[in-house]
């Protein structure tokens, strides 16, 4: 996928992708963390888009009235260029046209869900995780694109993307892919952080999704804060997903159980869908 110093072959990646997209996903992963500086950032660049588009699986309900919202430039409706003019700024200023990704239009939809994202970084964060971490907030982009959050934490929380934020996805996913590991698991204060930013939602279905191995190491019981939630989901790896599925059992939360980063789309879809 590398064979020149700082360089990326795109057509071998893709078809490792078609081949085993696991696999190619964790390689992905752990080239954005590379010491060499232009090989790092061609990846990191390369990996959202490619995030992005992999996380199209399942089809997004729909409920509640329609409105005209901002959206991804790419899913249709007519070109918002006040939300759009920073991406097309620097996409002048560096002498290209602007991805679609990029840009924002706005469209009649409905605002059924809004979605608050929470990544456990407490961990090593590299290929895989990294990879579930980026490929989930890219699905949570597809499933509302209107509202959604994206919070990282370990003994503190994050904010990546707010939930009223108007930048574009790519730029969320792109970020998580800088994300490193650290050791506390403070579980219940990302869940009162992810009830904050979802308590400004105007949709009136809101999601936490809780992609963690659940295991709090802050000796703060995770239970009552994940009690408030107006909807839990739990994406959890499979070979260690005994608390998660514990905590999901103590307050009725859905569970996903991850054999690989690849899986999360789907695993969200199907927790989404239920």
């Amino acid at each position: 996928m590398s064979p020149e110093l700082g360089e990326i072959d795109e057509a071998a990646l893709e078809e490792a992708l078609r081949g085993d997209s696991a696999k190619a996903l964790h390689m992905l992963a752990d080239l954005t963390t590379a010491t060499d500086e232009s090989l790092r950032e061609q990846a990191r660049k390369l990996a959202g888009r490619i995030m992005l588009d992999l996380a199209r699986t399942g089809v997004a309900p729909r409920s509640g009235s329609v409105r005209l919202q901002p959206v991804p430039a790419d899913r249709g409706g007519d070109l918002d260029v006040d939300l759009s003019m920073d991406a097309i700024a620097s996409a002048r200023a560096g002498g290209r046209v602007p991805h679609l990704d990029e840009l924002f239009s706005r469209d009649w939809r409905r605002p059924d869900v809004a979605l608050c994202l929470l990544v456990d970084a407490s961990g090593s964060m590299s290929g895989d995780r990294l990879a579930a971490a980026a490929l989930t907030a890219a699905a949570c982009a597809w499933r509302a694109p209107g509202e959604f959050a994206v919070l990282s934490f370990d003994r503190r929380v994050r904010v990546h993307r707010a939930i009223t934020a108007t930048s574009a996805p790519v730029e969320t996913v792109t970020g998580l892919l800088e994300l490193r590991g650290h050791g506390v698991t403070a579980v219940a204060a990302a869940l009162r952080a992810a009830a904050e930013q979802l308590a400004s939602a105007r949709a009136a279905r809101r999601i936490t999704i809780l992609l963690s191995d659940c295991r709090a190491t802050d000796e703060e019981d995770p239970v009552p804060a994940a009690r408030a939630q107006q909807e839990l989901i739990v994406l959890a790896p499979a070979e260690d997903c005994e608390e998660a599925t514990a905590l999901a059992a103590a307050v009725d939360a859905k569970i996903g159980r991850l054999r690989s980063a690849a899986d999360a789309p789907a695993a969200l879809a199907a927790a989404l869908d239920r």
